[in-house]
């Protein structure tokens, strides 16, 4: 009787710990803390706005000479009229990162918000 409820035991320990490690595999959890950068850095910012995406997911970006800063979705009626231009603006950088299901970095997002446009150039 003893025998089988350590076997019993075992079995039960096994098996949550097996299901633990299948858990972690499934990738890194994203919480608030982790995905974005808390401390906002104002920023200039001078480069294209593009109009990327398909007709379900669009997003407005400008493209700069060092990388793509996507628009946060507040700001987009402040540069939608400037497509296709060079502008200058100042705005709030943060970043998101994008993980794969395994853990993996996929990718890091720069994103602007609290947008002033400073010169819109053509």
């Amino acid at each position: 009787m003893i025998k089988r409820y350590f076997l019993y035991i075992g079995l039960l320990v096994l098996f949550f710990f097996s299901a633990a490690l299948n858990v972690y595999s499934l990738g890194k959890s994203e919480n608030e803390t982790t995905r974005f950068r808390r401390d906002l850095t104002r920023i200039e910012v001078s480069g294209r706005v593009r109009l990327v995406g398909n007709s379900q997911m669009s997003f407005l970006v400008i493209t700069g000479e060092i990388r793509e800063w996507y628009i946060d979705d507040s700001e987009i009626d402040k540069l939608m009229h400037l497509q296709q231009q060079n502008v200058t603006v100042k705005g709030q950088e943060y970043f998101v990162d994008r993980y794969f299901a395994n853990g993996m970095l996929a990718g890091r997002y720069y994103y602007l918000k609290n947008i002033t446009v400073v010169n819109p150039k053509k």
